[in-house]
Order: structure tokens, then C-alpha cells, then sequence
């Protein structure tokens, strides 16, 4: 018996979602509907792809492990659906763009790729700067546009912009880890546990706020700017961290598996956007960049 793109389609949808309800109206199915798929689609696995609680559904170790197959598929047939859809555009020249290392890291590398082939006649400089650097560079002329994590941006008279990507922050544990069967967790929870802060971007500043915000305080056992060394340590039942969607990924370079929590108080997303000069407004020209970034950044 084969799977077909729809179940995965309907396994991703849960996946993300956590609850069948949510899944099966977005993707415009009944929820009994999206139950048999997904029943089918364990039956073909030969694996239970989620845990069910009261409040829905979670992934469960297998599910975890198929969760990263699922989304490669999914955006192996996105990109062949774009290549096959979208005609390069006739947009020439030369764009600077400005970018924090998060950025760089986590989406240049699929969305330089893409830019260029949807915009082969244009050339895209990068400039991987600080988050104030680059707003500073495009206030100055030097820059034509930044791709920052909007949340962290002080609110500059000089500088517009659009968020385009909200990314929640949830809690990160090794699959041993007490938490990792909690449906989800407090941050006065976290807070007894060793904690390991990322700093990279910002993020210390970001956390500090958050953290303030609820009268709480971490237990700081080791603080990097290695988000990869922040990953392993996770994996290896070292400790603890809080980080966005964005940068997970379910296992360690060493092949350590990290699951996620839900955390129940208030933490902020991780928001991306595009800023240009207020001054000038969007350069001549870049209107068709910023709508692709646009609709590419919301598709992640």
C-alpha cells in the first residue's frame, strides 16, 4: 500500500496545527475525513505518528522522524510547481540587500536560489551586517534593502517596512528530558531547568524582555553564539533552550533528537520582514522583489 501527497499534505497539516479540527479546515476537508487519512497513513507507516492528549494531538517519536521526510517532499513538489509556473521576470540591474545572520544562516541559502531564478537578470548583493548596521546602511543610500528580524528593530523614523514571517518560539528538549512529555510547559518551569541561551542576533536582548515581562529569571548554564552548539547540547540532555520554528530542526549534527513544547505564557514570535528608506521609499524597480518575498516568506 503507497501513501499519496494528500495524506502527507493532511500529516503536515496536523503536524503543525496540533489538532485535527484546525488541520481539516485548512485543508478544506471534514475532520472525519482527515482522521481515516490519517489512520491510513500510520497503517502504511506501521507507526503511531502522533500521541493523542486532551488537547489534541502531538508528534510522537516516529511522527517527529517522518515529520522531516513529509516537509522535504512537500517542498520538493512546491519548488517543481514554481519552476514549472512562475516565468522568470524581465527585472534587471543591481539590488543591495542587507541581512542579519539569522537570516543568512536559515533563509538566504533556498531564498537567494530563488530569487535568481525567478529574477536571473537581476544581481542580488548580499550584505551580512548587524540588525542596526543594515538599518543604518539603508538610511545612508549604501543599502537598497534589509531582510532583518523586524521584532528586534527599533522603531526608526527613517526606516519602513513590512513583516512578512511570524515565527513562534517554543521550548526545545532532548526526547529524555522530564518536559518532553508535557503537553506544554510554564516559563517558571523552564526556569528551574539549565537553560541555554543563543546569542545570536539579538536573541539575549529578546529574551531578557520576555523573560522580565513574567517576573522570572533563567538559570543560565551556558551561553553561545553557536546555535548549532546550543542544538547539540539540547540533544545530548545538557539542558534546555527557547528558540523559534524557524531555526528547529529535530535533530542535532551528531544525530540527537530535539523535540518541541509549547510554552503557555506569553513569548514573542520571531517576526522577519523587509525594510527600505522611508525617504525614498521602495527603490525603483524592487516593487516585483518585494512581492515575491512577500509570498515566499508567508509559504514557509
Amino acid at each position: 500500500m503507497d501513501f499519496t501527497l494528500r495524506q502527507v499534505r493532511y500529516f503536515v497539516a496536523v503536524a503543525e496545527t496540533g489538532q485535527i479540527s484546525k488541520a481539516a479546515l485548512r485543508c478544506n476537508i471534514s475532520q472525519s475525513s482527515m482522521t481515516i487519512a490519517l489512520k491510513a497513513l500510520e497503517e502504511i507507516v506501521g507507526a503511531p505518528l502522533f500521541i493523542r492528549h486532551a488537547k489534541g494531538l502531538r508528534l510522537s517519536d516516529a511522527g517527529e522522524r517522518f515529520l522531516r521526510h513529509a516537509q522535504q517532499l512537500s517542498a520538493g513538489v512546491q519548488r517543481a510547481v514554481e519552476d514549472m509556473r512562475a516565468a522568470p521576470a524581465t527585472l534587471s540591474g543591481t539590488l543591495r540587500i542587507g541581512v542579519t545572520d539569522t537570516i543568512s544562516a536559515y533563509l538566504m541559502p533556498s531564498l537567494g536560489l530563488k530569487l535568481k531564478r525567478r529574477f536571473p537578470d537581476l544581481s542580488v548583493v548580499l550584505h551580512e551586517r548587524e540588525r542596526s548596521d543594515v538599518e543604518q546602511a539603508i538610511a545612508d543610500g549604501e543599502l537598497d534593502l534589509g531582510i532583518v528580524l523586524v521584532s528586534n528593530a527599533a522603531r526608526r523614523e527613517d526606516i519602513d517596512g513590512e513583516t512578512l514571517l511570524r515565527s513562534p518560539r517554543h521550548l526545545w528538549v532532548s526526547p529524555e528530558h522530564a518536559l518532553a512529555g508535557a503537553d506544554s510547559v510554564t516559563l517558571a518551569e523552564v526556569a528551574r531547568q539549565d537553560f541555554l541561551l543563543l546569542d545570536m542576533d539579538e536573541h539575549v536582548h529578546t529574551a531578557k524582555l520576555y523573560w522580565t515581562r513574567h517576573g522570572l529569571q533563567p538559570t543560565v548554564a551556558f551561553q553561545s553564539k553557536s546555535i548549532e552548539c546550543i542544538r547539540s547540547m539540547v540533544a545530548l540532555g545538557s539542558g534546555v533552550t527557547i528558540l523559534s520554528d524557524l531555526v528547529y530542526r529535530p535533530w542535532s549534527l551528531e544525530g540527537g533528537r530535539i523535540v518541541r513544547r509549547p510554552v503557555t505564557d506569553a513569548v514573542p514570535t520571531m517576526d522577519v520582514g523587509v525594510i527600505w528608506s522611508k525617504a525614498t521609499g521602495l527603490p525603483r524597480d524592487s516593487e516585483p522583489v518585494r512581492d515575491f518575498l512577500r509570498a515566499t516568506l508567508r509559504e514557509s
